[in-house]
């Protein structure tokens, strides 16, 4: 049985696309007779404290099916402040250099980006010719921050560039969750070994067999990071209400906001659920009719992976955040295309997203695609061959 060590910031109890994705992957190489241990901090995401029952820690290690994991400390903060936040990123690579110093490693190891600067502490200090070093890219860092303006062309932003060619560089293998990502690495390093991993989604469910009853307002979902990229405040500013009822499900910066944006704006038809469980959520979406997946901006190499899980659902989606995620929505047929940060076109959509045109986007057929094209099990299998 083959040792493998995953590196990550974050991973269950802790909700959200990049917890998910990494116990999936970690799951998968168990279940595929590797021996597969967890380095994370405490839980605390996305609220910015450390869950009730791991505080007071330094260090928490357990077994979990199967999964030894090692949760370390982290100075814990969801703060828009940069430097509270890079506080955070310091605390945990502090954690991990300490770990490594006083822990065998094994010879595979995989390390999240981002963060850049704890990913570049994993391969600063773990590259070695007799190791394997596989960097798991879900995010082009530092150039998705200057997309959401939290970075300006500066000395710092220069560094952080250096930082992610250092992480690239020291990289035996690096996976990409979009074509984007692989195409910007080799960019700068064109004999750099790649491998497209998506964020397929990993839980059984059955074929949708409800028929939506027709309603006096289109029922719209969103569910997800409440954060700065996905923008769901000024969507909530931005929506048509004569013709939707807006549900939202979910917790992050954003949500102080999107609550008093309800309580001060009753005219707002704004439902706000608060966070449910990954288990609940799935039965929940599909009482609605369309979910949306938006984006503040257009950010190069993102994807969000809310496609994979809701196409798997057979729920039909309203996508606003244009690039690839875009291209894959129109290329298997799954819903329906916003121009990006064009609000008065998505309001233009939604107006047209009558029953009848609901029923021709079968949820059945949604379902098939992705059972038949985004497959976990067949994109593990050829990611193992690489190890």
């Amino acid at each position: 049985m083959k040792d493998i060590l995953i590196i990550t910031n974050y991973f269950p109890p802790e909700t959200g696309a990049a917890s998910n994705r990494i116990f999936h992957l970690a799951e998968g190489l168990q279940k595929n007779n590797f021996n597969v241990s967890v380095i994370t901090p405490l839980p605390n995401y996305p609220n910015g404290r450390i869950f009730e029952g791991f505080r007071g820690r330094f260090k928490h290690t357990s077994t979990e099916n199967n999964l030894t994991i090692h949760r370390l400390w982290i100075y814990a903060s969801n703060s828009k402040n940069k430097i509270l936040r890079l506080i955070a990123m310091l605390s945990y690579s502090f954690s991990l250099i300490w770990f490594f110093m006083w822990n065998k490693i094994p010879k595979t190891v995989i390390i999240q980006s981002p963060p850049l600067l704890v990913a570049f502490t994993s391969v600063f200090f773990l590259r070695s010719k007799k190791r394997k070093v596989i960097l798991n890219v879900s995010d082009l860092w530092p150039l998705a921050g200057l997309e959401l303006r939290a970075f300006k062309k500066n000395y710092s932003y220069r560094l952080l560039e250096k930082i992610e060619r250092f992480n690239y560089k020291n990289s035996n293998l690096v996976l990409g969750q979009s074509e984007e990502i692989l195409t910007h690495v080799k960019s700068i390093f064109p004999e750099k070994e790649t491998f497209l991993y998506r964020n397929f989604p990993d839980f059984e469910v059955s074929l949708p067999n409800h028929k939506k009853n027709p309603s006096e307002k289109l029922k719209l979902v969103y569910a997800g990071l409440l954060g700065i990229a996905q923008g769901i405040y000024k969507l909530c500013l931005e929506l048509d209400y004569s013709n939707i009822e807006f549900h939202i499900y979910g917790a992050g910066a954003e949500q102080s906001l999107i609550e008093n944006l309800i309580k001060n704006n009753p005219e707002f038809n704004i439902i706000y659920h608060g966070e449910v469980s990954r288990q609940e959520l799935h039965q929940i979406l599909t009482k609605y009719d369309v979910t949306i997946i938006p984006l503040l901006n257009r950010i190069y190499g993102s994807v969000p992976s809310k496609i994979f899980e809701y196409a798997r659902l057979g729920m039909p989606m309203l996508y606003f955040g244009g690039g690839e995620g875009e291209n894959i929505i129109n290329k298997y047929k799954l819903g329906w295309i916003a121009e990006s940060s064009n609000y008065q076109h998505l309001n233009l959509i939604i107006s047209n997203l009558g029953t009848k045109k609901l029923q021709l986007k079968s949820s059945k057929k949604i379902q098939e695609v992705a059972l038949e094209n985004f497959d976990f099990s067949k994109q593990l299998n050829k990611l193992i061959k690489l190890i």
